[in-house]
């Protein structure tokens, strides 16, 4: 089994560093917001590996293996 890559987040590119007295806003680049959303692809990507998983735990064929059916 191979060790998956976190798509989700990347510290190096964080380069934030917002003070406590800093009241502007930061400006979004594409860069940013491509980022933002290959991490949300990401995120739908795994949500629906679980959920495929979830179904196939406790679908109907497993609950008849199991005798509950």
């Amino acid at each position: 089994m191979e060790p998956e890559e976190d798509e989700t987040f990347d510290s190096s590119e964080d380069k934030s560093v917002i003070k406590v007295d800093d009241e502007r806003k930061s400006r979004l680049t594409l860069k940013d917001i491509n980022r933002a959303r290959r991490a949300s692809d990401a995120h739908r990507d795994q949500k629906a590996k679980d959920l495929n998983y979830i179904r196939q735990m406790y679908g109907l064929a497993a609950q008849a293996t199991a005798g509950g059916i």
